[in-house]
């Protein structure tokens, strides 16, 4: 079931990407989901936003932590390939790439995961954070070929304040 994001946002898709049912991408509280064109090896690779507002003192670390956590579940072989902590003090963020084998569509892959964690003020109310996680989940050979295009998807977020071009 989707779900709402903690902030209104808005984005471009890169080429090549179409929108799906997030319910489809088999990714539970996902409020959007993208998937390529083009399969690898019979895997999808796609792309997923959701958020959430964090306690407090709660940092994006440990949002991170607990996600790796949470692939643990129902994910083999897991392993923190990299994280950096990027952004500002008034806007932190997190990157972190995760490898891992999973079983989907009856087949194991071997897969990657970037995530970027975001930390955005709310609209409604700045003193509280909320934070958006962005994901892109593609097998091994095809993570560095979409990682650009991700990228470039990362950069188009943008908060969207209703206000109409």
């Amino acid at each position: 079931m989707p779900t709402a994001l903690p902030v209104p946002i808005e984005f471009r898709l890169p080429e090549g990407w179409l929108p799906a049912r997030p319910e489809r991408a088999e990714v539970p509280d996902v409020a959007f989901a993208a998937v390529r064109s083009q399969p690898d090896d019979g895997f999808t690779a796609n792309i997923t936003i959701d958020g959430g507002f964090p306690k407090d003192e709660v940092t994006l670390a440990e949002i991170a932590d607990a996600s790796v956590e949470r692939l643990r579940e129902f994910a083999e072989s897991v392993e923190l390939v990299h994280r950096s902590e990027v952004g500002s003090k008034d806007a932190p963020a997190l990157t972190q790439r995760l490898s891992f084998s999973a079983v989907a569509d009856g087949a194991r892959h071997e897969l990657v995961q970037s995530q970027v964690y975001l930390s955005l003020a709310d609209t409604e109310d700045p003193h509280k954070r909320a934070m958006i996680r962005l994901a892109l989940t593609a097998t091994t050979a095809q993570h560095d070929e979409v990682l650009h295009q991700f990228q470039d998807f990362v950069r188009s977020v943008r908060p969207d304040n209703g206000a109409v071009s």
